[in-house]
């Protein structure tokens, strides 16, 4: 905060000091009379005691006031700065605002426990359910002069794994005490983007290619799940009428898995996108059912996909499953895209979007409500994470970080 000098107060000041003018002192003529010294002297030392009396009187009264008027201040700008929303509540993160979070896990182990990630190499921790966040140094993470960018985060027991860009594998038994880092082939295909851990030293990594890989022994050994990446499956579907697959430029814009493993993938352009079950040699291509391009997809509490397009339109399958015909549901959007949804339940989700966009449904998506109070923050949020029932977070940038309570 800028320095406060007399004149910034005067607004603060009692009234008798802030409108009082100048005191006119009188100048005694010299004198060589006794009586005139005597009254000299009288006159000066008045002066001096007004002058006393008026410096300690201002003092006195600017120690009591900018106190109170900082304290009304900062009440003011913190006000602003986080506003109150109805289900939601903002948490501070001593981070740069120029960093962008792109995932949150917890130990299932100890709920309260549990890591947020994002680009410049952030990784902060929180042990009491996400109300605090303080920086976390991996010294495995730091011996190159890399600034890494931490994508995806994801726990089962004591086991953690975290993937990042440039390729880095980071792995817990000790629910995130301790990191190793796990070596990886310079072949692989992309970049990691996504990890999922699926069992006792098991786990489950996708990269932006489409590559998808498992392991069962702590990552020492990775076994491929698909035969090609997406951009050698499109080269041999091409022809099937995949509308846009010639503009494919090899990456995901967006992949996302549904609790049983199936996956649902948006190509960098948005004008189609992909989808992989367990059991499946490559990924199935589909043509988008919109005019739009696809923003995201993923998967609802019930089974079925929710589609987001760039201008704001969000659609839901009909039915469960993987599929390939959606109706549009009305939302009020403000003109601004949607970027993600996540659901709480079968019954209720958030979408979230540009310019502090958050919107609610209480009947499985058919109808949307925009949270008001949502519309003060000055970010685009642009990930919602319910890891069950109870914990909810909103990822924005800026370092925008909100936490679901109810």
């Amino acid at each position: 905060m800028a320095s406060l000098h007399l004149t910034d107060l005067t607004p603060f000041l009692p009234k008798s000091h802030a409108t009082r003018r100048p005191s006119r002192f009188i100048i005694p003529r010299a004198s060589s009379t006794s009586s005139s010294s005597s009254s000299s002297s009288s006159s000066s030392n008045s002066i001096s005691k007004t002058r006393r009396q008026f410096v300690a009187e201002t003092a006195a009264t600017v120690a009591a006031v900018v106190p109170l008027a900082l304290s009304s201040l900062e009440k003011e700008a913190k006000a602003d700065e986080f506003p109150q929303l109805s289900e939601w509540e903002r948490v501070y993160l001593p981070i740069d605002p120029g960093v962008v979070l792109l995932d949150i896990g917890f130990v299932p182990d100890d709920p309260k426990h549990g890591f947020l990630l994002g680009t410049r190499q952030t990784i902060l921790e929180t042990k009491d359910g996400g109300n605090t966040w303080v920086p976390r140094s991996i010294p495995s993470a730091e011996d190159e002069d890399f600034n890494y960018r931490f994508n995806s985060i994801s726990f089962m027991g004591k086991e953690g794994w975290i993937v990042g860009k440039p390729a880095i594998l980071l792995y817990t038994s000790d629910a995130g005490e301790s990191w190793e880092r796990i070596p990886l082939s310079a072949q692989l295909p992309g970049d990691m983007v996504y990890i999922k851990a699926t069992g006792e030293k098991c786990a489950e990594m996708v990269t932006d290619q489409g590559a998808i890989y498992v392991t069962s022994n702590r990552g020492y050994n990775w076994k491929a799940a698909v035969q090609e990446t997406v951009s050698a499956t499109l080269n041999r579907t091409v022809s099937s009428g995949i509308s846009g697959a010639s503009y494919y430029t090899g990456t995901f814009n967006t992949v996302n898995r549904s609790p049983d493993g199936r996956y649902v993938a948006v190509s960098s352009r948005g004008n189609f996108y992909l989808t992989w079950e367990p059991g499946q040699l490559f990924w199935q291509p589909h043509n988008r059912a919109v005019a739009r391009r696809i923003q995201n997809m993923g998967w609802r509490a019930d089974g079925g996909l929710w589609l987001v397009v760039r201008g704001g339109g969000l659609y839901l399958s009909k039915g469960t499953g993987i599929t390939e015909d959606f109706e549009e549901v009305p939302v009020q959007s403000r003109g601004f895209g949607l970027l993600d949804v996540g659901f709480r339940s079968k019954e209720e989700g958030w979408a979230a979007g540009g310019s502090g966009v958050l919107l609610k449904t209480t009947n499985g998506g058919k109808n949307w409500a925009r949270d008001k109070a949502a519309d003060d923050i000055a970010a685009n949020l642009y990930s919602v994470k319910f890891l069950n029932d109870g914990k909810g977070f909103v990822l924005g940038n800026d370092g925008v970080l909100l936490r679901f309570v109810g």
